[in-house]
């Protein structure tokens, strides 16, 4: 029978939830180091004993990992089931490489289409100042130097432009599926160095997909990011025929009887 009692939600639950809303959206993320806890108490305007208390159920959730005298961080649990599996069977399938692209594409695109959209002021400074970063980079050519800055600042332009299509799920599938295609887009981006018009392309169309989200035209948007996938799938396929004639070429010098 009910008692007619209306159940009082805990301090810490509620401040449980706010940071666990952060993590979905994206404002924490993995790897993020939470701010010190007096800090972060004043912010919130709670006691630290509440706020700890949060912490620990969040520990448990495993969304958060304490270090003794380390402070805490964000874990990769919302990923993690999803990027373990899947890295190592593109190593083992690499021909399931072009199953992920495609869907890549299909999910790109359209983050890029809702980012066109939805994307506040705040969103399109992150995404432009992203872009910019990209640009200086890549502007430097193909250089050994700067080649895993340019990987870095590629992949945290296309996140920025996820994250702007203020859908949980695209923020998370999409840093998923960069977590898991980072070797092969550091493999592609070593590919096109090699190529001086390829390299030119490419900054061509991180051009086109800034220029359309910032100009909110969705369908330009999604367009540009279809041709850059199209031409990451070529520039995907060219690698492995490339590779593939160097690999005949060190056979054909083998002398006779080795194997």
């Amino acid at each position: 029978m009910s008692t007619g009692k209306i159940a009082v939600q805990r301090l810490s639950d509620t401040i449980a939830h706010e940071l666990e809303r952060r993590i979905l959206e994206g404002a924490l993320k993995p790897g993020d180091r939470l701010q010190p806890e007096r800090e972060l108490a004043v912010e919130l305007g709670v006691s630290r004993p509440s706020l700890r208390e949060a912490i620990q159920k969040l520990v448990s959730k495993g969304l958060l990992h304490s270090r003794q005298g380390g402070g805490t961080w964000v874990t990769d649990r919302l990923d993690a089931g999803f990027t373990d599996p899947w890295g190592e069977m593109l190593r083992q399938h690499p021909n399931l490489q072009a199953d992920l692209l495609e869907f890549r594409g299909m999910l790109e695109s359209e983050a890029a289409a809702l980012a066109a959209r939805r994307a506040t002021d705040a969103d399109l400074a992150r995404i432009g100042e992203a872009y910019a970063k990209v640009e200086a980079l890549f502007a430097e050519g193909p250089s050994a130097t700067v080649f895993e800055e340019q990987v870095k600042a590629d992949l945290a332009f296309h996140q920025a432009i996820a994250e702007a299509a203020h859908n949980v799920m695209f923020g998370h599938l999409t840093a998923s599926l960069f977590r898991v295609t980072h070797e092969n887009i550091d493999l592609n981006l070593r590919h096109l160095r090699r190529l001086d018009n390829d390299w030119l392309e490419l900054r061509d169309q991180h051009a086109a997909i800034w220029n359309a989200v910032k100009s909110r035209n969705p369908q330009a948007a999604q367009a540009a990011v279809r041709r850059h996938i199209a031409f990451v799938e070529e520039s995907m396929l060219a690698r492995a025929q490339h590779e593939e004639r160097e690999s005949r070429a060190l056979r054909g010098r083998k002398p006779a009887g080795v194997t």
